[in-house]
């Protein structure tokens, strides 16, 4: 086998690897922002994200004593990953206000959005190629998403435009996350950013603090848990392949928020969400197709 055709061969298994480990990831954090969307109707936002990012430090650091070892925790690009957790920051404190002004499809829908930003900057900010099987299928989630929210059909709120800048921290995170993989192992990026949170989130306390109850407090420690784990598979996913070929994949998050709406809410979706979902697996669908055929003329 040639150097050219192990590197092929290498490629493709990395970025199968990466899509299985994204779609994964988004599931898990998409049960979690319904937990998170939950607990903030009954608690201040800013408790909800203290608490859960204070849960998944409890769940990061044994696994850090036991399983990866301290030194696992080492900080070699202490401004990668500082611009990191302000994007962490942002992205969650936007998600989370969104969720608790929408449905949870709506807000998953725009944030569906991160990828087209990934793809806008992956080029300038990593280097990597953004072929057309790519672009298209960025563009056909783009028009699912579209279907989805109607533009237009919405009264104004003001909900949508916090997804929409949830969506562009996420999506210059996950390029930034790619990029500090060369470096700083996921157990780092994970907790670093987490604890920004839980700092940033700890600070803004006042009289709002609400008594937390037993069932409730589980419900914190699982939100925790999804979070850890959900953003470490998601970091291991822009670990595994190009962020540009794996990040669109976030679009399956949309599937997961239709049946957990149903299945906790009762919140059956219209003709348009399902037309929209369709389109949006088919552009995923469509891009994996392409890139296989593009690597076997290799």
């Amino acid at each position: 086998m040639s150097a050219s055709a192990a590197r092929a061969m290498s490629s493709r298994s990395g970025s199968t690897r990466g899509i299985v480990l994204m779609v994964i990831a988004v599931g898990l954090l998409t049960v979690n922002d319904a937990l998170a969307k939950y607990l903030a109707q009954r608690y201040p936002v800013d408790q909800v994200l203290a608490l859960r990012h204070a849960a998944v430090l409890f769940a990061i650091l044994p696994y850090a004593a036991l399983v990866t070892g301290w030194q696992a925790l080492k900080v070699r690009d202490w401004r990668g990953q500082s611009i990191r957790g302000l994007l962490f920051i942002a992205g969650t404190v936007f998600l989370v206000l969104s969720v608790t002004l929408l449905p949870l499809a709506t807000v998953t829908s725009l944030i569906m959005t991160a990828p087209i930003f990934v793809a806008l900057f992956s080029g300038m900010l990593l280097g990597e190629r953004v072929n057309r099987a790519r672009w298209l299928a960025i563009v056909g989630g783009f028009l699912g998403v579209l279907l989805i929210v109607r533009p237009g059909g919405h009264v104004f709120e003001w909900g949508l435009l916090l997804a929409l800048a949830a969506a562009l921290a996420n999506g210059l995170r996950d390029l930034l996350t790619r990029r500090l993989a060369r470096t700083e192992t996921s157990i780092a990026q994970l907790f670093w950013s987490n604890a920004a949170v839980t700092v940033a989130c700890f600070a803004t306390f006042s009289t709002r603090w609400q008594p937390v109850g037993g069932v409730d407090a589980a419900w914190f420690l699982g939100a925790g848990v999804l979070n850890a784990l959900g953003h470490f598979v998601m970091i291991e996913a822009m670990r595994a392949g190009e962020a540009a070929l794996i990040a669109p994949f976030r679009y399956t998050a949309l599937i997961w928020a239709v049946v957990i709406g149903f299945l906790v809410w009762g919140d059956l979706p219209d003709v348009w969400v399902m037309l929209g979902a369709l389109v949006i697996c088919a552009s995923g669908i469509g891009m994996v197709l392409m890139e296989r055929r593009a690597w076997l003329r290799r």
